[in-house]
C-alpha cells in the first residue's frame, strides 16, 4: 500500500503534477493520490483551506511541493497564500492531522537557481554542496523547514533538515525512494523542531 500523497503545486507547473499522476496509474509509483484535481467552488479563502485540510491533508502523509519559477516567498503572500497554507497545514501535528513528510522537488527551470555547485569550508576545509533555499527561491513555510536547525555544526546534514530536496530527473527515476524518505522524516527527531508558520 502506498503512501497517500498531497501534490502543492503552482498552476503554471502542473504539467509535473499530471505527469506524477500518470505514473500513479502506470504503477511506477506507490502513492495514493490525495490532490486536489478541480478547484473548490467558493471564493470564501477560509472555507477552501478547511475543506482542503479535511478532505485532502487529512488523512496523506507526505506533501510533494513542486518547486517552480513561480514558487518563492518574494511573489507576497497574496500570490503565495494557497501553497502556503498547504504547507503549514501539512506540517502541522494535531488533532484530526498529523504531520506530513514535505518532498521539495526541484523543477528543471529551478536547477540553477538552486543548485550552485560546491565550496570549500573555511571551518573544516571540507567540500559542502551550495543549494540556494531562501526567499527568492522557495516559501518560507518550505526554507525554514529545510534549513532547520544544524546544531552548531559548519554545514547542514541530512538529519538536521526536515523536508527533503530533490531534482525532478532524480525523483523522476527514484520516485519511491524520494517519497519514503520523506515519510521518514515524520518519525526521526528532527520533527520536534519544525516550524508551521515561520516568520
Amino acid at each position: 500500500m502506498g503512501h497517500r500523497c498531497f501534490i502543492s503545486f503552482k498552476k503554471e507547473d502542473i504539467y509535473y503534477k499530471k505527469e506524477i499522476q500518470k505514473w500513479e496509474k502506470e504503477n511506477k509509483v506507490d502513492m495514493i493520490d490525495k490532490s486536489l484535481n478541480t478547484p473548490i467552488d467558493s471564493n470564501d479563502e477560509d472555507y477552501i483551506m478547511r475543506k482542503i485540510r479535511e478532505d485532502y491533508l487529512s488523512d496523506s502523509t507526505v506533501t510533494i511541493f513542486l518547486i517552480g519559477s513561480r514558487s518563492s516567498e518574494n511573489l507576497g503572500w497574496e500570490e503565495q497564500k494557497f501553497i502556503k497554507r498547504e504547507l503549514q497545514a501539512s506540517l502541522f501535528n494535531g488533532e484530526g492531522n498529523t504531520r506530513n513528510g514535505i518532498l521539495g522537488v526541484v523543477l528543471p527551470q529551478m536547477y540553477n537557481d538552486i543548485y550552485k555547485g560546491q565550496h570549500v569550508c573555511s571551518i573544516c576545509n571540507k567540500s559542502h554542496n551550495t543549494v540556494d533555499i531562501n526567499d527568492r527561491t522557495v516559501i518560507k513555510e518550505f526554507s525554514r523547514n529545510y534549513y532547520l536547525n544544524n546544531h552548531g555544526k559548519c554545514a547542514y546534514w541530512d538529519e538536521d533538515q526536515y523536508c527533503v530536496l530533490v531534482k525532478w530527473e532524480d525523483f523522476a527515476k527514484y520516485p519511491n525512494f524520494y517519497i519514503d524518505q520523506a515519510f521518514n522524516k515524520r518519525s526521526q527527531p528532527i520533527a520536534n523542531e519544525v516550524i508551521v508558520r515561520p516568520k
